[in-house]
């Protein structure tokens, strides 16, 4: 038993047996729907440009300002960064609101967390629409201060290929939601 042809066909069909088993399972594993939502904002990436309406309206904010929202894959292939700015304005988030989000796959949940301008990180779960056209990210928790309000809700609307709507729910203190509607089209 202890003969070397024995053990090294032992060593050889211990490191070889994980790496079939793995690939075998990896060609008959169908996407889960987590994978199904994240592909489906990956669809996303490109620079868009649209309208950005809020409701209520506020005196601070101009309605039908021209929004731009850059999306991108990162991390190979692992999170999608997700930009937003006021169109035509200089790269300068010292002067400007930028904020950025990421979106990336966290075990079996679709993780949005939202770099705020407000100072704080709020995280949101999303999952698909049974139709395949919107992906939709509910509040989970926050990091950060809750002084100024925090992002709420998500929702990534596919109209086609160069017509994505995003909508977005803002939590001003007192929790009273200020929603943002933003008609995005491919950016030239």
């Amino acid at each position: 038993m202890n003969s070397p042809r024995f053990l090294l066909a032992v060593v050889l069909l211990s490191l070889t047996s994980p790496a079939l088993a793995q690939s075998h399972a990896q060609e008959f594993v169908a996407p889960s729907d987590t994978q199904k939502s994240f592909d489906t904002v990956k669809t996303l990436v490109g620079t868009w440009r649209g309208p950005i309406t809020v409701d209520p309206p506020r005196e601070d904010v101009k309605q039908r300002t021209l929004g731009q929202v850059t999306m991108r894959v990162t991390s190979r292939g692992n999170a999608l960064v997700h930009e937003m700015q006021e169109a035509d304005t200089p790269f300068d988030a010292t002067k400007y609101d930028h904020p950025v989000t990421m979106i990336y796959l966290d075990g079996d949940r679709l993780t949005l967390i939202h770099y705020c301008d407000a100072g704080n990180r709020p995280r949101m779960t999303g999952k698909l629409s049974p139709d395949g056209t919107k992906v939709e990210f509910n509040f989970v928790d926050l990091s950060g201060g809750n002084q100024y309000g925090h992002m709420d809700h998500a929702l990534f609307t596919i109209i086609d290929g160069n017509h994505p709507i995003e909508d977005w729910t803002y939590m001003m203190p007192g929790d009273k939601p200020m929603h943002a509607h933003m008609d995005l089209r491919k950016s030239n």
